[in-house]
């Protein structure tokens, strides 16, 4: 079934390139706009974690409550993803695209003249809610943009690459300003950059959306937005206080029901907000699968490679962010050749190598020593960082492979909540148990084995899922 291009060229703007995945002026033009977006919503996940403690001292917030910095945000952002995929996919996935743009930028300036706490949480809860718009309806339109094959391998390896680097960039970027020019340039520079997109996006982008308009399933949009902010709120809060409060576990436990509703829902509805049967397709649930492994085990990481780095060997906040620059350069120039490997062995066997390699150079993390260990963690954490970013691409290839036009925004809203969830999930799973005990070299040791055997095991579970033949 094809998509109502009524507001767009005849032909795809990708369309018009060669089809051996060179892409034309235009082609490039809509890449950058949809990338630039994508970019500036990771900038935003990281650019603000090192001016915590100066912005709380600067707005009176206090140091229980600065989590709430990065729990108002990852709230909406993650828990109304698959939501405003479906509305985008329903009524325009352009217009909604915009709407994004808009509300990120003047949420970014809300957040940039923040006069206490309440303003600033405002701020950062408009930003997740318009980060939740931005990210599905970017993807959606990428995949509906660049068709199957060569042209979308490569803008999804170029946007992938972006995504892994902005939180990167992030974390570097946020410490050289906060030093140089104040934590609410941080917010500035993201109220900037949505103006610049927002001015390009209108001629660039082509209109797209389903032609038939099925009523919105209200049951499930509730369901699973409420089980997703519930299970976000418990996992961002036990990061900060451990799993001893009772809040903790009502919500954990309230967004599992909401979600075990959802799936019910979902069952019976004519119009599903998901439809189960995708959930079916082997390259959509072992794909996801291997994403959500990815980025958990990726988050959990850096989070005790930056207590190892700072409170084991004692570096400096600068030279740690070093660290990870290496690590973002080393992945920016994986991702330029991630296409390429997707289009020789596919996106299956990419992904399956990938996992494979991002847990055994996990594995390399063990050798670190009390005394020493900066040079080793350079290179094994860039090292499982390439292979992360493999693994990022391939599977929202292998996720969008295949999949109607007309369900584009479903599938890359799946997509991007495990994205989500996964960054959400894996520091308070995992990342406490080196805080907790007594020892935190000793706990970080656990967390690199625990996080290895995960990803090995993944790798496998995706190889025999993908590998599986329909009956």
């Amino acid at each position: 079934m094809a998509i109502d291009t009524s507001t767009a060229p005849a032909t795809p703007v990708a369309a018009q390139a060669p089809q051996d995945g060179r892409l034309s002026g235009r082609a490039k033009l809509v890449l950058f706009v949809l990338c630039a977006a994508q970019f500036m919503v990771a900038l935003d996940f990281s650019v603000l974690n090192v001016a915590l403690p100066v912005l709380g001292d600067d707005l009176g917030l206090s140091r229980s409550a600065l989590q709430w910095a990065v729990t108002a945000f990852a709230l909406p952002s993650g828990g109304f993803l698959l939501l405003f995929g479906r509305i985008a996919d329903l009524y325009g996935r352009k217009k909604l695209f915009l709407t994004g743009l808009a509300l990120f930028g003047a949420a970014s300036l809300l957040a940039t003249l923040a006069w206490d706490p309440a303003s600033f949480l405002t701020g950062r809860a408009l930003q997740g809610l318009g980060a939740a718009v931005i990210v599905p309806t970017g993807m959606s339109l990428l995949t509906t943009t660049f068709p199957e094959g060569p042209q979308r391998d490569r803008a999804l390896g170029i946007s992938g690459t972006l995504l892994s680097l902005g939180f990167t960039v992030g974390m570097v970027l946020g410490g050289v300003m906060t030093d140089t020019l104040g934590w609410r340039s941080t917010m500035g520079l993201l109220a900037v950059a949505s103006v610049i997109v927002l001015a390009l996006a209108p001629g660039l982008l082509p209109e797209s959306r389903t032609p038939d308009r099925p009523r919105l399933d209200v049951p499930g949009a509730v369901t699973v937005t409420g089980g997703l902010l519930a299970l976000i709120y418990s996992l961002s809060t036990a990061a900060q206080r451990g799993f001893g409060g009772a809040d903790v576990w009502g919500t954990l436990v309230a967004g599992l029901a909401l979600l075990a509703a959802f799936v019910v829902v979902e069952s019976r509805a004519q119009a599903p907000l998901v439809s189960l049967p995708m959930l079916k397709r082997r390259t959509v649930a072992w794909g996801n699968l291997g994403g959500l492994v990815t980025f958990s085990m990726m988050s959990t990481v850096v989070f005790v490679l930056t207590l190892y780095l700072q409170d084991v060997l004692g570096l400096s906040s600068f030279r740690t962010g070093l660290v990870f620059g290496v690590q973002g350069v080393l992945s920016a120039v994986a991702g330029g050749y991630a296409a390429k490997v997707i289009g020789r062995f596919g996106a299956r066997r990419t992904l399956v190598a990938s996992l494979l390699g991002q847990g055994l150079f996990i594995a390399l993390l063990l050798a670190l020593g009390r005394e020493s260990g900066a040079l080793l963690a350079t290179v094994a954490v860039s090292l499982a960082s390439m292979c992360h970013l493999g693994a990022i691409i391939s599977y929202g290839v292998t996720v969008t492979s295949g999949v109607p036009d007309e369900e584009q925004g479903l599938a890359t809203g799946l997509v991007t909540t495990t994205q989500q969830v996964g960054i959400t999930i894996g520091i308070p799973l995992l990342g406490v148990l080196a805080t907790t005990g007594g020892d935190l070299f000793h706990g970080v040791r656990t967390v690199l084995v625990i996080d290895a055997v995960i990803v090995v095991a993944a790798a496998g579970l995706v190889a025999v899922g993908l590998g599986r033949r329909k009956a």
